[in-house]
Formats: structure tokens, C-alpha cells, sequence
């Protein structure tokens, strides 16, 4: 057990049967009363994120999270299948576990987090972005370059998203994986 002066940013607690990594943190001392923690938490578990306000000197419990290297494999009836990188050891985990599995592709490396304690899995997360190739879109416009417009396109995954006029058919393009939005396109000797 460690108390609220333990607290910093990227510490992972349990609080009312969850888990939390605090974002931002600070110490008050107001000039009356006593002083106390004031709080961002983002769950590890669900997509949201809560303020809370702790008493200074209040116990607190700290979870065990570890990240864990793990590459894609494949999808079937019964969830997402991975596979350590170190260990080749398989895990099939169910797709609420997938954070933004439209942008998953075989292959696709990836870092498992685990609650240490429970031995359970917490989330699987993607890198903040990945390059994938464009499998279809409406043909592009030579030269239009200026205009913010922009076109669907379906990617090798499946997903869509919106591209520039001037994409076309089997180019790379880089997605951002934690807001589904394109950010630019990849040449192939950059890949």
C-alpha cells in the first residue's frame, strides 16, 4: 500500500473496482483546512476518464500493469489471436479488448496490457499510428494539392476513412490510431 504522496503522473491505482493511470496530478495546500491530491484518472478498462480528489495522506492501492510485445496473427469466431514476440507463447483475447481493431492488419505489432495482479488483460493498443494501403477510392485528381477536400477510401483492412482528392488506388498512407484520421501519405521506400 502506498498513500497520496506516492502519486505521479503514469501510476496505475485501484479505485472503486477499477483500474486508473493518473494523467495529471497536483498537491494543494490551501491556507486553510487540510491539504489535498487533486487528480485526472483515465481508466484502463473502459474509454473515459474521471477527476477525484483525495485527502492528503489517504492509502492508495497500486496496481501492477505490465506491457507485453505481441504481433497480430489473426481473426476467427472466438476473438483476436496474438503472439508473443519473445516467447511465440498464443493468446486469443475478445475484440472489446481491441482498442480500434478496423486498423489491425496480419502481421501488425502490437502491446498487450496486463493487470500483473489478476494475471488479466487489461486493453490491446495499437502504436499511435500505422501504415496501411489504400484498396479502393474514387480516382485521384492530378495537381489537386490545395484544397482541403476530401474523398472516402476503404483500406486493406476493410476500414474506412476520409483521404485527399489526390490519393488514389494501392497508395500507403499513414492513419492515426487513436483518432481514425489520415495524416499523410507514405512513399514506399519510406515503409
Amino acid at each position: 500500500m502506498a498513500n497520496t504522496s506516492d502519486i505521479k503522473n503514469g501510476l496505475c491505482i485501484v479505485l472503486n473496482n477499477d483500474i486508473y493511470s493518473v494523467v495529471e496530478f497536483q498537491h494543494v495546500k490551501p491556507g486553510k483546512g487540510a491539504a489535498f491530491v487533486r487528480t485526472k484518472l483515465k481508466s484502463l478498462t473502459k474509454d473515459k476518464q474521471i477527476d477525484h480528489t483525495f485527502n492528503a495522506g489517504v492509502k492508495i492501492h497500486i496496481a501492477r500493469i505490465e506491457r507485453r510485445p505481441y504481433q497480430f496473427l489473426y481473426k476467427d469466431g472466438s476473438g483476436y489471436t496474438f503472439m508473443h514476440t519473445d516467447t511465440f507463447e498464443q493468446l486469443t483475447i475478445a475484440p472489446s479488448f481491441v482498442h480500434t481493431p478496423q486498423f489491425l492488419k496480419e502481421g501488425q505489432h502490437v502491446e498487450i496490457v496486463y493487470h500483473d495482479d489478476a494475471h488479466q488483460v487489461l486493453k490491446c493498443a495499437l502504436p499511435p499510428s500505422v501504415v496501411l494501403r489504400i484498396s479502393y477510392t474514387e480516382p485521384g485528381l492530378r495537381g489537386d494539392t490545395a484544397t482541403k477536400t476530401l474523398k472516402p477510401a476503404t483500406l486493406e483492412t476493410g476500414a474506412e476513412i476520409r483521404v485527399p482528392l489526390f490519393i488514389n488506388n494501392e497508395d500507403l498512407v499513414k492513419i492515426d490510431t487513436r483518432t481514425g484520421l489520415y495524416m499523410e501519405r507514405v512513399n514506399e521506400q519510406k515503409k
